[in-house]
């Protein structure tokens, strides 16, 4: 099969095209040919995490050298990127129940990836579901990642209808689900964003808009009961006064002194800190479904590229420029 591999970190130069061998499913698992597959922030990331340092990795600093172990610290361990992609199951091992062969389904393999391939091979209780219906296989490639974490962030949020909410980073796969899952449970939601995503932002349905470039959130004197940091671009020292007395200041990414600050928070302050992990689950991904098929969530393609173009399909999406989600195809 057909197969975007990288052998050494680094730019997007170093994805290359290549035949490799197509996979057999186990007993208990799924062979998917996949029809698409979307470029996110975490392939961006693991392709060149030879790079990332203590002071550039987005999570508690203990965690990098095991992350590291398992990427591989001088040359990548997994060599297919492609974290989620939506396809056809061909074939299914022998002690498979949940699908058969012909389901059209989506999933996302976290670090294990594997999407950059005209097929790969799944654990039939993975997290793996069939595709939505309202949803092409486009489409729904782009969906599970960012809208499984953003629900499992509003569930930890326990946000409630008519609470104002703020999401710094609202057009990014996170985030643009967050505010659509934010506006579905009733609350009046402020989008964060550059100035070339505004118009995105504003079509998820962000009842507020505002553009990072040229004004700063937390001096603008609007309070909210939630304000959830995707990247950790913010602090709670400069967004206190930007909380309502109970207000809650979420961060999706964090460093050691987040935590202290949130067990600080917890004894010694009505506003809080929260620290928060996603553990996804393939009953996360069947809820992200029904609520697809609900309309409470919808997904923006802005460019998509071949599988033989998808260096080039990283290089957009580092570049700024984008507007939307980025896809592979795979014909």
């Amino acid at each position: 099969m057909k197969a975007i591999v990288y052998t050494e970190y680094g730019s997007p130069d170093v994805l290359h095209l290549k035949a490799v061998e197509k996979p057999t499913p186990k007993d208990n698992e799924v062979l998917i040919k996949i029809r698409a597959t979307s470029v996110n922030f975490g392939d961006t990331l693991a392709r060149n995490f030879k790079a990332i340092t203590f002071r550039t990795f987005t999570m508690p600093a203990p965690l990098l050298i095991p992350t590291k172990i398992m990427f591989g610290i001088r040359k990548p361990k997994i060599r297919i990127l492609g974290a989620e992609f939506a396809g056809d199951i061909e074939a299914i091992g022998k002690d498979v129940t949940q699908f058969k062969v012909g389901d059209a389904v989506f999933s996302y393999t976290g670090p294990s990836f594997g999407g950059n391939a005209e097929y790969v091979c799944v654990p039939e209780t993975g997290n793996v579901a069939i595709k939505p219906e309202n949803l092409t296989y486009e489409e729904a490639s782009t969906v599970p990642y960012g809208a499984i974490t953003a629900l499992l962030l509003l569930r930890k949020a326990a946000i409630k209808p008519g609470q104002k909410v703020l999401i710094n980073g609202a057009s990014g796969a996170i985030g643009s689900y967050a505010l659509q899952l934010a506006r579905y449970y009733g609350a009046e939601v402020t989008g964060v964003c550059g100035t070339q995503r505004m118009d995105f932002v504003k079509a998820l349905g962000a009842d507020h808009v505002i553009d990072y470039t040229r004004e700063d959130f937390t001096q603008n004197g609007q309070q909210y009961d939630l304000i959830l940091d995707i990247l950790g671009k913010s602090s709670f020292a400069r967004a206190k006064e930007s909380l309502t007395p109970n207000g809650r200041f979420m961060l999706a990414s964090f460093k050691i002194k987040h935590l202290f600050q949130m067990l600080w928070t917890s004894r010694m302050s009505s506003k809080k800190v929260v620290c928060a992990m996603a553990f996804e689950s393939q009953d996360d991904l069947i809820a992200v479904k029904d609520l697809v098929e609900a309309g409470a969530i919808t997904t923006t393609i802005d460019k998509s590229f071949p599988l033989e173009e998808t260096a080039a399909a990283h290089r957009y999406y580092e570049s700024g420029e984008r507007r939307g989600n980025v896809i592979v195809t795979i014909a």
